[in-house]
């Protein structure tokens, strides 16, 4: 069946496809059993091997595909499955359901593995990726937040301008579009804490980390220059008052700031040697966040505002 496989990039088949090239429904049936082939959802088909090997937005997303050619109707990806769709960031996402908004006449709401959504949607809404029709990144990302709590709401907005589908104004816009809509109430609190420099999970959670427990909010992106006053580094946060710099050292940190050719290992002397230029340089003190830090809210706002007391004490001196 591998020519059923390479009918499309996302390696997903149909039921109907698989019987044109001549297979019959107990050839599918016996793929199944014999865990050659996933039933991914009614009517549609992988291999086992892409599936098991594929992360859950990846399978979701094939699931995604999936509806939207089993479809006639005009439909667009929405929501979270748009948010995938785009390679927005998600934080804890469902990912249970696709979610499609009808372009044309309203279909039922909902099965157990698809939501259909209505609403108004123009033309400028819309964005063809990867050969189907979803909504444009920054109403999805709205709609994604619409689903969530506050900080995985603030984690996908927050990509939305840090891999530069729109600005902190187009958020804002794309925010009173929909105000007034269903679970908008909630959302409103999160639109107001996105903030442009966010460039991971992580760095989104810890902002809601401290707005959580009233902590002074850092500046993000912040710039270090050297003697020549040329712009030799930036940090996650800095508060610049109290002489304090801080980073949030995530999972895949170091795998994303490899240079070719570079090993891990060398990746994290490479960091010190960057953090003791920045100290050398600013004369601050340096404070570092992991995961971890994000599951003990109050023992890391504390360790925090040690460190503020300590930076202040000393640029006061």
């Amino acid at each position: 069946m591998l020519e059923l496989l390479n009918l499309h990039p996302d390696r997903v088949f149909s039921r109907r496809e698989a019987v044109d090239f001549g297979y019959r429904d107990q050839e599918l049936t016996a793929g199944v059993r014999d865990g050659v082939l996933v039933r991914i959802r009614q009517g549609a088909y992988t291999s086992s091997e892409i599936w098991s090997k594929a992360f859950p937005e990846q399978r979701h997303q094939m699931r995604a595909h999936a509806v939207m050619r089993a479809h006639t109707v005009p439909l667009a990806l929405s929501h979270t499955s748009a948010a995938v769709e785009h390679k927005l960031r998600l934080y804890r996402p469902e990912l249970g359901q696709v979610h499609v908004t009808c372009l044309g006449r309203p279909l039922a709401r909902a099965t157990r593995d698809l939501i259909y959504h209505e609403g108004p949607v123009l033309d400028r809404d819309l964005r063809e990726v990867n050969g189907f029709l979803a909504i444009e990144p920054v109403r999805a990302g709205l709609e994604a937040a619409m689903l969530a709590d506050i900080p995985s709401g603030l984690v996908v907005l927050d990509s939305v301008i840090d891999l530069g589908h729109g600005d902190l104004d187009a958020v804002h816009r794309a925010f009173e579009r929909v105000r007034g809509w269903p679970r908008t109430r909630k959302l409103n609190v999160t639109v107001r804490l996105v903030r442009t420099g966010s460039n991971s999970a992580g760095e989104s959670l810890f902002r809601y980390l401290g707005w959580q427990e009233h902590l002074p909010a850092p500046v993000l992106q912040f710039e270090v220059r050297d003697e020549m006053g040329v712009v030799i580094a930036h940090t996650d946060f800095a508060w610049p008052e109290y002489g304090v710099l801080g980073e949030f050292d995530g999972k895949s940190k170091y795998g994303r700031l490899l240079k070719p050719g570079e090993t891990p290992e060398q990746a994290v002397i490479r960091e010190k040697i960057r953090e003791d230029r920045i100290r050398e340089l600013t004369q601050w003190l340096m404070i570092r966040f992991i995961w971890d830090d994000l599951r003990q809210p109050r023992r890391t706002a504390e360790r925090l505002l040690r460190q503020l007391e300590r930076g202040l004490a000393l640029v006061s001196r």
